[in-house]
Formats: C-alpha cells, structure tokens, sequence
C-alpha cells in the first residue's frame, strides 16, 4: 500500500495506462477528476473496467462522498464488479465510515462478494469539522488507511494560501497532517500522505516521501504515473535498513529478559525493537 494512482473514472485510457502500471493502489476516480454531468456515464464505465480486469484486489473507487446523495448510486453501479476497496472523500469520523458499511453489506450480499472483504480508506481532513474527529476512526468497520487532503480544507477555509515562501505547508495544513497520522496510529491503520500537485518535480516528490515516512507515514497518494515509482522507492525499506533492523532483534534476541541493550555504542530500548519488527514487517521478511 506504498503507492496509490488516481485515475478518472470517465477515461478507459488512463485506468488503463494506471492499472498496467506498478501502482500498489489504483484508485478508479468517480469523484473530483469527473464533471457532475459525466459522474452516470464514468460509473457505467468503473464497472466494465473493473469487469474485464483479474487484478481487483488492488483496484480501487473513490466513490463520492456521503454528503452528496451520489455514494448509493456509485455503489450500486460498481459492486457488481466487486472492487478491491473504496476511498471514501471528505469522513467527518468513524459515523460516516460505519454507515458506508451499512450501505456495502447488502450489496456484497446481492453479489456474492465475501461479507466484509470490501476494504475502506478514509480521507479525514477535508472538512473543519472533520479536522476535529481525525481520533476517532478505532474500531470503524473495514478501514484499513486513512489519508488527507488540503485543496478541500483550502476551499472550505476560503484560504487562498496553503504553502509557505520555502514550499511547505503552512500551519493548518501541517496539522490536517499531523492529525491524520494520529489518528490513523489511534486506530491501528496505515498513514497515507497526500498528493504532490507539481508531478513534474520527481526530486521534491522523493525528498517529501523520504521525510514522512520519517514520520510514520506508510504511503503516497499520486496524480500521475511518473511520481509511482519514485514513492515505491522511498517507501520500501533499503538494504542498510533491513540490515540494522535485523541487528536490533538479533541484540535483544541475545539478551532475553532485558529492556535494554547496547549496539553500535548506542543504547536501545523496547520501543526500537518494536520499530525495528515492523520495518521487517513492512519488507516482507519474517522476524
């Protein structure tokens, strides 16, 4: 779940150039990326692609928010094709996510899909009210990631200025940030990081991957093909990585029973180990 493609729901072409790419999630836009009067014929066009595809699983629809009296009609339209998950925009907390459960179990049932299987990503700061309901997703039913937007919260804010001189996010938008990856450790599912708007600038995208993985973000959101390689890279564990990671289990292997151990003239205690455990877990590699 390290990289994740929009593409829109109303162009074969580009779901397909998406899905034959080496995105981990294919997010089937029926959303922002299409115009209110194609949003009928882009959800005839989701559920063929889907229809016609092996790889499901990681495929992907954003449907439109609950806000909006479209989610039902997405729904119905796609889940005869049963997609991998859905992406659902603007959650204003564990309600919305509970009530788009709601609305999927029937409809798995009616489609022979496997009860529950549908996965759910929640985006969670696109709204000032859902700003302060980013702690409470534990437990929703089916949320496995939960992501952030700042061009919504822009609109909503009637904010014309989201980034610093220097290229950053100023201090609302680092705090949607900041509150997504807290609430998404609250609830035990992977952080995702919002798009980088400029697809052209590769560089900036690896520099800003590289920082929130940091961080303890898990993954990227992506707008354009070229940047998914680029967040496959800074969001898979490298070889020095996995290499020390290996150490500090081996060192507390050695040293059963302790809460503490020496390695490399450093002091390590539990909470590297735990660290160290799911970096292993993130590559793959059994401890």
């Amino acid at each position: 779940m390290r990289s994740w493609l929009f593409a829109p729901g109303d162009s074969e072409k580009k779901m397909a150039k998406a899905a034959d790419g080496p995105a981990d999630i294919v997010l089937l836009d029926l959303e922002d990326s299409v115009a209110p009067e194609s949003k009928p014929m882009a959800r005839e066009m989701v559920r063929d692609f889907l229809a016609g595809r092996a790889d499901r699983e990681r495929l992907w629809v954003r449907v439109n928010p609950l806000s909006g009296g479209e989610t039902v009609r997405d729904l119905e339209a796609v889940m005869p094709s049963a997609p991998g998950g859905l992406f659902l925009p603007k959650a204003e907390g564990r309600a919305d996510v509970e009530a788009l459960d709601e609305m999927l179990t029937p409809l798995e049932q009616a489609h022979g899909i496997a009860p529950g299987s549908t996965r759910v990503a929640a985006l969670v700061t696109e709204t000032p009210r859902a700003m302060f309901r980013t702690g409470d997703y534990e437990g929703a039913p089916r949320l496995v990631a939960m992501s952030w937007g700042a061009e919504d919260l822009s609109s909503a804010l009637g904010a014309r200025v989201q980034f610093r001189s220097d290229g950053g996010y100023m201090p609302t938008y680092e705090l949607a940030r900041s509150l997504c990856l807290l609430g998404a450790a609250a609830a035990g599912v992977a952080a995702i990081e919002t798009i980088q708007a400029d697809f052209r600038d590769l560089d900036g995208l690896r520099e800003r991957a590289g920082m929130v993985r940091g961080q303890g973000y898990r993954g990227m959101l992506a707008i354009h093909p070229a940047q998914v390689e680029v967040i496959n890279e800074a969001f898979t564990p490298g070889e020095d990585e996995i290499a020390h990671a290996r150490a500090v289990i081996s060192a507390f292997a050695a040293n059963p029973g302790t809460g503490t151990v020496g390695l490399d003239g450093a002091m390590l205690d539990r909470p590297h180990l735990l660290l160290a455990q799911a970096l292993l877990a993130d590559a793959g590699i059994d401890t």
